[in-house]
């Protein structure tokens, strides 16, 4: 058994599930790596969704892994509902649309999930019923705080609304510079966004190990591009950080056209609970090559050295052509000069994928091609 360990390990909390949907615009994703039919993929599972989004690209293989069980806990039940439920019901279980039914659609999903999968959704049913599947992680109970107790402090519901509803980029910024960017707002992000608040109640502290700036400034910025240079009515990301649900802004695995090949390519998945240190391991004595990597943010928890090593380590699993995408939020990570002979950035791509990014809190893009 391959007992190789990332870093990662030593730092961050897997007793919890700390992301209950993933916040990484797969519309970006896919774009980025442009998946070909038939190609071997890894992603970094989180939560599911875009690992299943990479599905409708139709690999030939994507194995999605991550530390965390309860992680793949949440992908499992996201397959068993690929498979048991229709497009309605499934966004009825995980939250983008009410529900009165979702212990029914648990239900019919239960058969097809293993036993302590199974033990452990039967002990979260009544939260799941609550807030849908996408609702029940740390990073999501987060945002319910925010939008439940703080946010009302500083704007009502109708001015949400105002904020979410559709409109020209002049009007946004009109609106953000004259309705939204109050003081009260910028105490919030201040106060609420700061690396204390989020560590305690949002992210792992871990995640600040390696930080270089402020979060709460950080997110400052970025919440000015959502509101003004993106469109948060066609946004699911801001859709459910205020709203707690997707309304009509679905993320890519969601949407209805994806559902029905997303389906059928389910037996091109698997899951595994492992570093991607070990799964490299596993690759070169199988013989394995991999196309296209969804990194996540991974390389955020990691020091520089280790982040060279294994990205060092991936490439060597992979063939001439290959890409890697990943994200910068606080932790600057790029292709490091002692790798500039193996790997060529995509920065063209990279920086228009990041102006476009839906997943507004992200610093940096990167996309990495093998050589």
């Amino acid at each position: 058994m391959n007992d190789r360990r990332s870093e990662v390990e030593d730092k961050a909390d897997f007793q919890i599930i700390r992301y209950a949907q993933c916040w990484e615009d797969a519309d970006v994703l896919l774009e980025g790596l442009d998946i070909q039919e038939g190609e071997h993929c890894l992603s970094i599972a989180s939560a599911g969704d875009n690992s299943l989004a990479m599905l409708a690209k139709k690999p030939a293989k994507l194995i999605a892994l991550d530390l965390n069980p309860l992680q793949l806990a949440c992908l499992e039940l996201r397959v068993a509902a690929y498979r048991s439920l229709e497009h309605a019901e499934l966004l009825e279980l995980m939250g983008s649309r009410p529900s009165e039914q979702r212990k029914r659609l648990y239900e019919k999903c239960r058969p097809l999930l293993k036993a302590d999968t199974r033990a452990f959704w039967d002990g979260r049913m009544p939260e799941v019923e609550r807030l849908g599947l996408g609702g029940v992680g740390k990073f999501e109970r987060y945002f319910r705080i925010f939008r439940t107790y703080v946010l009302p402090l500083v704007h009502g519901k109708r001015r949400v609304r105002q904020m979410l509803q559709a409109a020209g980029a002049e009007q946004r910024r009109q609106f953000y510079d004259e309705h939204w960017n109050s003081w009260r707002w910028r105490l919030l992000i201040n106060l609420f966004f700061s690396q204390t608040v989020m560590g305690r109640l949002g992210r792992d502290p871990a995640f600040f190990t390696y930080a270089e700036d402020s979060f709460s400034n950080h997110v400052a910025g970025k919440a000015r591009h959502a509101i003004c240079d993106l469109e948060p009515h066609r946004n699911p990301y801001m859709q459910w950080i205020f709203t707690g649900t997707h309304g009509e802004a679905l993320p890519y695995a969601l949407r209805a056209e994806h559902f029905e090949t997303i389906r059928n390519h389910l037996d091109r998945l698997e899951w595994r609970v492992m570093p991607a240190e070990a799964y490299v391991e596993q690759c070169r004595a199988d013989g394995l090559k991999i196309d296209r990597f969804n990194l996540s943010n991974i390389f955020e928890y990691m020091s520089e050295p280790g982040y060279s090593r294994l990205l060092s380590e991936l490439i060597s699993v992979s063939r001439p052509g290959s890409r890697l995408l990943y994200w910068n939020m606080l932790v600057p990570r790029a292709c490091p000069v002692s790798l500039r002979d193996r790997l060529r950035p995509l920065d063209e791509l990279s920086g228009d994928l990041h102006r476009r990014d839906k997943a507004f809190f992200y610093r940096r893009l990167v996309i990495e091609e093998v050589l």
